[in-house]
């Protein structure tokens, strides 16, 4: 199987270091195709999950990715959970802050749990096939 890139895991000490400009920090309410030429000049763009049942997230990286073409640093913030890094990754997130009481070795063994997905999504065309 081709090997996959795969969502950079952080902690909130980590993300402190990770100094880049310009960062562009999309409020979860905000249309990011409002915000097209900011991003087209972003380093990195951060979307943030207020808590873990609001997904609005999700949806404002997909505009990011597919419909803007954003193609540097896309990074998850807030209330980020284990349960949560495939679909990050699936929906084109290239790293997530981890919630202090998230341990990353539990996060990295959950990436490992589903190596491959045979449906399309934000990084594979569908359907899938082995390389």
């Amino acid at each position: 199987m081709k090997t996959l890139a795969r969502i950079r895991l952080l902690g909130a000490d980590d993300n402190d270091a990770d100094a880049v400009a310009p960062v562009l920090a999309l409020p979860n309410d905000a249309d990011p195709l409002a915000y097209a030429a900011e991003i087209a000049g972003a380093a990195r763009v951060e979307l943030h999950f207020p808590s873990f049942t609001d997904g609005r997230a999700y949806s404002q990286a997909y505009l990011v990715r597919r419909r803007l073409g954003f193609k540097a640093d896309l990074r998850a913030t807030g209330e980020v959970l284990v349960d949560q890094l495939l679909q990050m990754e699936r929906m084109g997130f290239s790293s997530a802050v981890l919630c202090t009481d998230v341990a990353l070795a539990d996060a990295q063994r959950q990436l490992e749990r589903f190596p491959a997905f045979y449906q399309g999504d934000l990084i594979r065309e569908a359907p899938y096939r082995e390389a």
